[in-house]
């Protein structure tokens, strides 16, 4: 056999590659999973920056910088792995970054991929994550453009697993969609969710308000809510509402 008849060499892949082909299909294109942007809060002083919080501490200077525990690149161990690269083979490119931190995972997911994933994660026999036991929200100011973030915690009883997802929405549209159809008894955490932190799930049956009033104004879990209340009466003296108490640097 000649030269130029030889078979191609195929270059050498990693054990990982070999194992779990779809890894490299996780994350969305243009996606950089090594950016490590996960500052959520920056503090001042005790309780506050001394001038004119009425913090009396004389920790005025110390500086405190709050991050999320930062971006975990595949291949992440164990299970992980596994359910992961099967995510990624049934909906390419759904993840932002993925964040591995005291044995719990966490996938970053893009809005318009979510509903798909989360169907996937509920029928696929290799999957079968059958419940959503919680949807929560949170508001981290600091992350300019996405501010707001909604966390599912999902829950295979065949495989004795839990992974969470989470999607970040900017402030000026925190729209998603809702995950209703795929687990509906996520009704009442999305309005939950809604109801506290202001986020809109796009094809929800019923999106009102499940704890305030129907005309409350605003939303109270969000960080720029103001605290409000109304003056306390005790014997002999009347305690003022928070919002004219000293204003800590929360």
């Amino acid at each position: 056999m000649s030269e130029n008849d030889a078979t191609p060499v195929r270059p050498e892949r990693s054990e990982e590659s070999l194992e779990f082909p779809y890894l490299a299909q996780l994350f969305a294109p243009g996606a950089d999973p090594e950016v490590d942007d996960q500052i959520v809060a920056r503090r001042t002083g005790m309780w506050g920056s001394g001038q004119g919080s009425g913090d009396t501490s004389g920790f005025n200077g110390l500086e405190r910088t709050t991050a999320l525990a930062g971006i975990t690149t595949p291949p992440f161990g164990g299970w992980f792995d596994q359910i992961a690269d099967r995510m990624a083979e049934l909906v390419p490119g759904f993840a932002t970054h993925v964040m591995v931190h005291r044995g719990e995972i966490t996938f970053f997911v893009l809005p318009d991929k979510l509903v798909e994933l989360c169907r996937a994660l509920r029928d696929d026999e290799d999957l079968r994550f059958e419940v959503c036991p919680s949807v929560s929200g949170v508001h981290y100011p600091e992350q300019t453009g996405r501010e707001l973030h909604v966390v599912y915690h999902l829950l295979s009883y065949t495989y004795n697993r839990r992974i969470r997802l989470e999607v970040e929405l900017p402030d000026s549209d925190p729209h998603v969609p809702s995950v209703v159809p795929v687990y509906p008894h996520a009704n009442y955490h999305e309005r939950e969710t809604w109801d506290m932190f202001g986020v809109v799930f796009d094809g929800h049956p019923g999106l009102t308000r499940i704890l305030m009033p129907d005309d409350w104004v605003g939303h109270p879990q969000r960080k720029d809510y103001p605290l409000g209340g109304i003056p306390v009466e005790f014997k002999g003296a009347v305690v003022a509402p928070p919002s004219e108490r000293r204003s800590y640097n929360q």
